[in-house]
């Protein structure tokens, strides 16, 4: 991309996935966003959840599909390759649930490692100063 007269915008949220580097790390793009070249993006349409494409984007093995010699790389060709089997609506709606409690009580996890952590830190500078 060289030049642009205006932004290119969706008011859906979406999940994107990166079609030139970080190609196995998608992500939950909430609306509007503005893509450029760098970008591939799935809108789900209303028998589909957004979180649990997200989810099940995440089980893809992206990295399997790369075409690249460098860069790590996808292509709309290779993504068209992708089969995925979905569920019902209401079994989407369960299963994301499920894993967004999952994903909230590790967050909440990770927050309290990251204050022990800070806590023994302190400790530690406290039981053992330094000279003088």
């Amino acid at each position: 991309m060289t030049k642009v007269n205006s932004a290119l915008s969706y008011d859906k949220d979406a999940v994107g996935i990166g079609r030139k580097g970080t190609i196995n790390k998608p992500f939950i793009l909430n609306a509007p966003f503005w893509t450029v070249d760098t970008l591939f993006y799935v809108i789900p349409n209303k028998y589909i959840s957004l979180y649990f494409l997200f989810i099940l984007f995440q089980q893809i093995k992206w990295n399997k599909l790369d075409e690249s010699t460098g860069v790590p790389s996808l292509s709309k060709e290779n993504i068209k390759v992708v089969n995925i089997k979905l569920p019902s609506k209401s079994e989407m709606i369960k299963i994301s649930k499920f894993i967004f409690l999952l994903d909230k009580k590790i967050e909440l996890h990770q927050s309290k490692l990251e204050a022990l952590k800070k806590i023994k830190s302190i400790y530690l500078r406290y039981l053992f100063p330094e000279k003088g």
